[in-house]
């Protein structure tokens, strides 16, 4: 199976929110995810669901990805809200998996977090060296059910620069 983190697209300057979870997208992230989600559906890439943090810049970029065509299905997840934690979504993958072995996953959130959880899934530790830019994607090909999940393998980390004319 596949999995893909995208972190969310620009959004508005920190702090100019009261609530920092209500900061929207900018028109120049809407832009660069759109771009990003087009070239991804170039490469006939579709996802079986997507998830995504229930912050709002989170939320849009996935609603983006939905709108272009990447996936029929979403949801919000709330363990991809900054800091949350990966054991929570690596009980639910569990399920998951068994119904969708094959299946293709993406993961909508944010930076720090989404490096750590490349990182968990790679090496079974932090090391802070994956570094996720806005509208940036990893992608994960997961190991069989029964497999440690450290034994992921990285597949695709990429800026929106090497996607986005």
């Amino acid at each position: 199976m596949e999995v893909y983190l995208i972190r969310h697209g620009i959004a508005a300057e920190r702090g100019t929110y009261t609530d920092d979870e209500k900061r929207p997208l900018v028109e120049q992230g809407r832009y660069k995810t759109k771009k990003v989600a087009e070239h991804l559906l170039s490469t006939k890439l579709r996802f079986d669901l997507i998830l995504a943090s229930p912050l709002v810049r989170a939320y849009q970029t996935a609603e983006i990805l939905q709108q272009v065509g990447l996936s029929k299905k979403m949801d919000t997840f709330s363990p991809l809200k900054p800091h949350g934690g990966i054991e929570q979504w690596l009980s639910w993958l569990q399920q998951w998996q068994a119904e969708h072995p094959e299946g293709k996953l993406a993961l909508v959130g944010h930076q720090p977090d989404l490096g750590n959880w490349a990182e968990m899934l790679i090496w079974g530790t932090v090391k802070g060296q994956i570094i996720v830019k806005k509208s940036g994607i990893v992608g994960l090909k997961l190991p069989g059910i029964g497999t440690p999940i450290s034994r992921s393998t990285l597949f695709l980390l990429t800026s929106p620069k090497w996607m986005v004319p």
